[in-house]
């Protein structure tokens, strides 16, 4: 089968390690990777815990075809209490560094306690070892990764690393793996910071088996080509996800100034138009390529570059290197979201981004809140450094996310996240927030599934967590939506624990297959259903014993009570009142949102 039946344990206070045999009777009944960590992170530690705490523990999770030859079977995710939230966090990753981690014969690493100083774990095959990681504390995730390679000799070991804002405790600082490829979500990189975990370096060459190769071969062959064949992958690799903002702008659900408006007048000048034409004295663009993770037919990954003549980087010519240019969500957040039209400036932060460990989302909003507050009158220059924080301000943009990146200055206060922001000046519904994490790129007035999806989010505001999308984008309304939201949250978290990738659109039936030729148990269609709103409920109940509560699935006031000002959504406000009770009934949970006593022994969950 291909779990390697094995996951590493490591108590950073003692400096201490031990092998333990993965519960394979977990692993059947919560599939893998985010529903089996959510598992042991839920039986092994506090979930009122504090998240920056010894208490709370970090989990590095393979899924069970992570690692085969499936199209995308690369992913990894990272488990732990968010620090931005305080509710659960599984912030899921591409690149190599999972499947390296399961070629080394390791399902899982679970991470106990804080190191009395900086250290990265090493894992050779069986060889472990948690080394002394002084040298690289303060160094950023560009630096670190090719000193861990160099100091080990070789070039092929996959790290994951956070940067410094890990290490200073940005709320929603993550974890970089392969340079430019994030677990970017609920500041799970501030919570390893918190354990004096600089980074993991991975080498692995164990391989990873099936229980049946030929049908499996037989099986993935087919699915592979009908994914390489298909017109999304074919427009993914051609535009990335940056093509998403024509559509959004289109339809009125970009949000755009802080969400106090839903199209960008600016949107030609950094959608991936502007990412393709020719800018520079050489005559090519900002857009240089296209890349893919571990064994991906898509490549929708961007690489990019910035202009050597740009204000950003002039001075500092070595910056104007090539990396993981925009894709929407951060094409949005370091665009329209500010009102900034200037795409080399958005690049550059976006590198930023991935040099020191930051969520370009949460960063995004957060400094388009301290804008909103700075325009209000509500802070001024003597909370800023002097900076005046003006909407479209591309220069604001390049100075706020290096004092950030470095927690310098007002770039301490843009650390703490939107919401604790704007409660400290004392205007909340300046945030646009969900359980404390920034919205992505869709506004809930136009997209009325994706403002329940946001509400409900286990995580906070995520546009992967449910997939209303083809009706949002086709009939402005609440009906049915509660319906559509609630079935796609099943099916993502299926597919987030399997180890793929939620973009080729594997249907479940095929994962059901894949599943069956992979490993030992029922995968059947039925049981994949029922394993994930079984998932979905097991981190409700996290949340709860967290206490969280109904009060928390809301969106952003401004969504419930100031109309969209243009676009399809056009006078509509989120009408979360009618949707959320709706969808409390179809999920089996009472009024106040707990799932009841027979929703919980349907789905096997009484034993936590």
């Amino acid at each position: 089968m291909a779990w390697q039946g094995r996951l590493l344990r490591v108590n950073l206070s003692a400096g201490s390690w031990h092998r333990e045999a993965l519960n394979i009777d977990w692993a059947r009944k919560y599939l893998g990777q985010r529903g089996l960590a959510t598992r042991y992170l839920f039986a092994d530690s506090n979930p009122a815990a504090d998240p920056l705490s010894a208490d709370n523990h970090l989990i590095f999770a393979t899924g069970p075809l992570t690692g085969t030859s499936a199209s995308t079977a690369g992913r990894y995710s990272v488990v732990t209490k968010g620090a931005l939230t305080g509710a659960i966090a599984c912030s899921n990753s591409g690149g190599h560094f999972g499947a390296e981690l399961k070629n080394a014969g390791w399902d899982m690493i679970v991470f106990e306690g804080i190191s009395p100083k900086p250290v990265y774990l090493y894992l050779c095959n069986d060889e472990v070892a948690l080394l002394d990681a002084s040298a690289y504390w303060g160094k950023t995730v560009w630096e670190t990764e090719p000193a861990l390679q160099a100091k080990h000799q070789d070039p092929r070991i996959r790290v994951a690393a956070i940067g410094q804002a890990g290490e200073i405790g940005v709320r929603y600082a993550c974890i970089i793996n392969d340079l430019d490829r994030a677990a970017g979500r609920s500041g799970v990189g501030a919570v390893m910071g918190s354990k004096k975990l600089k980074a993991i370096a991975v080498r692995g060459t164990c391989g990873v088996g099936v229980k049946n190769p030929q049908q499996f071969m037989r099986l993935a062959t087919v699915s592979n080509q009908q994914i390489n064949d298909s017109r999304s992958a074919r427009r993914q690799r051609e535009n990335g996800t940056m093509a998403m903002m024509d559509v959004t702008q289109a339809y009125g659900a970009l949000p755009t100034r802080n969400n106090q408006q839903v199209q960008f007048e600016g949107v030609g000048k950094i959608n991936v138009a502007a990412m393709k034409r020719n800018r520079y004295s050489d005559g090519k663009p900002n857009l240089k390529g296209n890349k893919a993770c571990f064994a991906c037919h898509i490549a929708c990954g961007r690489v990019a570059r910035i202009d050597p003549q740009h204000f950003s980087v002039v001075e500092h010519p070595e910056r104007a290197r090539i990396s993981g240019g925009l894709e929407y969500e951060s094409g949005f957040s370091l665009g329209a979201m500010l009102g900034v039209d200037d795409v080399e400036a958005a690049t550059y932060a976006n590198f930023v981004c991935n040099e020191q460990g930051m969520d370009p989302i949460s960063f995004g909003g957060t400094l388009a809140a301290a804008m909103e507050l700075f325009e209000a009158g509500v802070i001024d220059r003597s909370h800023t450094d002097g900076y005046e924080l003006r909407f479209g301000s591309a220069e604001i943009l390049v100075k706020m996310i290096e004092l950030t990146g470095r927690g310098e200055g007002f770039g301490i206060e843009l650390g703490l996240g939107s919401k604790r922001l704007c409660e400290k000046y004392g205007h909340p519904e300046m945030s646009m927030a969900v359980k404390g994490q920034e919205i992505p790129g869709y506004d809930g007035r136009a997209m009325q599934g994706m403002a329940l999806a946001y509400a409900t989010s286990n995580r906070g505001a995520c546009h992967l967590r449910a997939d209303p999308f083809r009706d949002d984008f086709s009939r402005v309304t609440s009906d049915g939506k509660a319906q559509i939201v609630a079935s796609s949250q099943n099916d993502n978290s299926v597919i987030d624990s399997s180890g793929l990738c939620q973009f080729p659109g594997y249907s479940l039936a095929t994962l059901s297959d894949l599943m069956a030729a992979d490993s030992d148990g029922d995968y059947s269609l039925q049981n994949l259903q029922i394993m994930g709103e079984r998932i979905w409920n097991l981190e409700r109940q996290f949340n709860l014993a967290a206490g969280l509560t109904r009060a928390d699935d809301t969106v952003p006031t401004r969504m419930l009570v100031v109309p969209a000002c243009s676009g399809a959504g056009e006078g509509k406000v989120a009408e979360l009142e009618k949707m959320l009770p709706e969808y409390y009934q179809l999920r089996g949970w009472d009024a106040e949102g707990v799932p009841t006593t027979a929703t919980l022994q349907r789905l096997g969950l009484t034993d936590l």
